[in-house]
């Protein structure tokens, strides 16, 4: 089945290697000069152009001078459940650096904002707040090359989620025909597994993958490994007081744990312009408890130090109205719209600041 977003025939553009087997495609035209540049990282399972609502990104950015970029990563596709967040940020900067260097060939000096989907967001938080370059090298994945990180003049995060809230979300509800007990009782001894596996894996300096029979029926893709230190990260069973590296999105989140991510990124020097969070009203995989509005606030208050610092961008920060998780549902032309307007107008600004 064709896409129903993508226009048949495809759109121009171009084709980039950002390092020997990793590529990024901008979507330019060559009757516009273009030197900005807006990367766009989509969430788990997500590679080159998979989330839908780029064509109209990409549709609206064609007059401009800002061109689109997609990229694919190490952990894209089927691979993300054996990824980890220093990886996917170190290549995301060996990207922005090419992109950078290339566009100021071209054009001179031009502005670079980083957009990320889903757990795309995690990303961005990842990239913003930790220590430039990252210092450590984890066992289990030896070769992994410290890149240091450029500054950006601004980061979009869409659909900031909490990959934990989304399986309790799983436990109070059920999936695929099995009963909230059901599982209940997989979870539990997933995470069993997953916490005996990680603690072998110290000594031996590899992942352990769990079964996927057993992930692929509490709602994760059943074609796709996961990893025990993954699993863990992701639904962080030790949190709110000890969260694991992916639980950034949580709501029951401290200030004192958010202080150690959105906290961190005015000290972190890594932003010129402000943060904008735009978070899907509708998202299905959003308990119902989770107050959007609210925790947009606590993000706010936290991001700013209490107005100390304006890093939040309260202009164009919005609950979408009635957005799907990726606005990739047949009812959900007017939220992608919204969404198209409420990125366009924070480039405007980043362009000017």
């Amino acid at each position: 089945m064709y896409s129903k977003f993508w226009p048949k025939g495809g759109l121009p553009g171009i084709l980039h290697h950002y390092t020997e087997t990793l590529v990024t495609f901008e979507y330019t035209t060559s009757t516009v000069r273009k030197p900005h540049s807006l990367l766009f990282v989509g969430g788990l399972g997500d590679g080159l152009a998979t989330t839908s609502y780029m064509a109209d990104l990409a549709h609206a950015l064609q007059p401009t001078e800002w061109s689109l970029f997609t990229l694919n990563l190490t952990s894209s596709y089927q691979s993300w459940g054996l990824g980890h967040l220093d990886r996917d940020t170190n290549e995301i900067a060996q990207c922005l650096n090419y992109i950078k260097e290339y566009k100021t060939e071209k054009f001179g000096n031009g502005k670079i904002v980083l957009m990320g989907h889903s757990t795309g967001s995690q990303c961005v938080v990842h990239y913003l707040s930790r220590p430039n370059p990252h210092t450590t090298t984890p066992s289990f994945d030896p070769t992994l090359e410290h890149i240091k990180r450029m500054v950006l003049d601004g980061a979009i995060m869409q659909a900031p989620v909490s990959d934990r809230e989304a399986i309790k979300w799983v436990l109070k509800w059920g999936i695929g025909g099995k009963s909230p007990s059901e599982v209940r009782e997989i979870y539990d001894k997933v995470v069993a597994l997953a916490r005996e596996g990680v603690a072998k894996d110290k000594d031996s300096g590899f992942d352990t993958l769990l079964p996927i029979n057993l992930t692929g029926t509490m709602g994760y893709p059943p074609n796709t490994p996961i990893s025990c230190r993954r699993l863990l990260s992701l639904v962080s069973p030790d949190s709110p007081d000890s969260p694991g590296e992916d639980d950034m999105f949580s709501s029951d989140l401290s200030e004192e744990q958010l202080a150690k991510t959105f906290g961190k990124i005015k000290q972190g020097g890594l932003l010129k312009h402000k943060l904008m969070v735009l978070f899907s009203g509708a998202d299905q995989s959003v308990p119902d408890w989770v107050d959007k509005e609210q925790l947009l606030e606590k993000w706010r208050k936290v991001t700013d130090r209490d107005g100390e610092v304006p890093i939040w961008d309260q202009e164009h920060s919005a609950v979408i109205p009635n957005a799907s998780h990726a606005l990739s549902n047949d009812d959900q032309a007017e939220p992608r719209k919204f969404l198209v307007e409420k990125v366009m107008g924070y480039l405007r600004g980043a362009e000017k600041a």
